[in-house]
């Protein structure tokens, strides 16, 4: 391996190789790691969209590639190969992006993870981002050239953080520009949460003086200093989607936001007395839903190009996959999932995701 990688490059290219070893091993692929068997993965599955369990426990039927490019943003990160999704949140991506620039000035975004070609479970990184409808937006805008696949792997994140004091926000990083690309991105029907840290939660309490109806979509989370993350909800007419619980009445300046401001949230947990240690527990292919087979198994698109987004002012012309022989065992795994229900997962990010 060319020893001039970029180390977070270098690092993603052993996961994927280790990856890929997995996948030649003997061991039963119901009894691998899912996040290995789905992070190998570098085409979508080609069969009609649909994304299938939680947000935190599934996986994504036909996703679309956002391009590398576009006139208001550009892809982070792309030895990742974490820029697909569901067309709905890519077309949503594409119209947040030119909304904010001709909006209110913002040059352009700059694009984290979206999701693995097949959703699933990540090698590194996250909990969810495994059905194609979560997104991550950097706050640093998108600068004034094209960047080299060696920039974006290598531009530094910024946190809006004053790391010097607890949970609080640094007044020179944070602007009022950025409130505005937080609340723009929690107004859109589509959109069901934002998640940011809970200082930025709190400044948007204290400072936002526009219309306060999204701020309750706008989610205090672990981590989140340095990118905002989008949820979309389950696209209309799919079956297989499960949806998160609905955001609470109200702005979401209440009790809920002040316990992070509390030690509870940062305590260690403590040691139970005599407590045998727990081995850990990967989530396997047979944890998610049965529809997850068959799209790890389905055939792919000829190419990159094939699967990407094409879209034209927020109309998405992404390529649509026909129903074919791979969707008859998509059909049955549905079913199955059908008879016996999805798993209840909690689906919010893990603290401080990796980009």
């Amino acid at each position: 391996m060319p020893a001039h990688l970029p180390l977070s490059r270098l690092k993603t290219s052993l996961a994927a190789a280790l990856a890929l070893a997995t996948l030649a091993s003997p061991l039963a692929a119901e009894e691998r790691p899912a996040r290995e068997l789905f992070g190998a993965q570098r085409l979508p599955a080609k069969m009609v969209t649909s994304p299938y369990g939680s947000y935190a426990r599934g996986c994504i039927a036909g996703a679309v590639a956002i391009p590398t490019d576009g006139p208001t943003w550009q892809a982070m990160r792309l030895s990742r190969n974490r820029r697909w999704g569901h067309p709905a949140m890519i077309a949503l991506i594409e119209r947040f992006s030119q909304d904010a620039r001709s909006k209110i000035g913002w040059p352009g975004l700059l694009l984290g993870d979206i999701s693995q070609p097949r959703g699933g479970p990540m090698l590194n990184g996250h909990a969810s981002h495994q059905v194609g409808l979560d997104a991550d937006i950097w706050f640093t805008p998108m600068p004034d050239h094209r960047m080299s696949a060696a920039e974006r792997e290598a531009l530094p994140f910024t946190s809006m953080l004053d790391k010097s004091k607890f949970l609080t926000v640094d007044p020179r990083r944070w602007t009022e520009t950025r409130a505005r690309l937080v609340m723009m991105a929690a107004s859109y029907p589509e959109v069901e949460r934002v998640f940011v840290n809970p200082a930025i939660k709190k400044k948007l309490c204290e400072t936002w003086r526009g219309d306060r109806s999204a701020l309750g979509k706008v989610r205090p989370i672990y981590g989140h200093d340095e990118h905002f993350h989008i949820r979309i909800k389950c696209p209309e007419g799919a079956a297989g989607c499960k949806p998160q619980a609905k955001v609470p009445p109200g702005d979401g300046c209440d009790a809920s936001l002040a316990w992070w401001f509390t030690k509870e949230p940062w305590a260690k947990p403590k040691p139970k007395k005599d407590a045998k240690p727990v081995k850990p527990h990967f989530v396997t292919l047979s944890d998610l839903p049965k529809a997850c087979s068959a799209v790890l198994a389905s055939d792919s698109p000829a190419s990159e190009a094939e699967a990407t987004y094409r879209g034209n002012g927020g109309t998405s012309t992404a390529l649509a996959f026909s129903a074919g022989a791979d969707d008859a065992g998509l059909a049955a795994g549905m079913a199955m999932d059908a008879a016996v229900g999805l798993p209840a997962i909690v689906p919010i990010p893990i603290p401080r995701p990796i980009q």
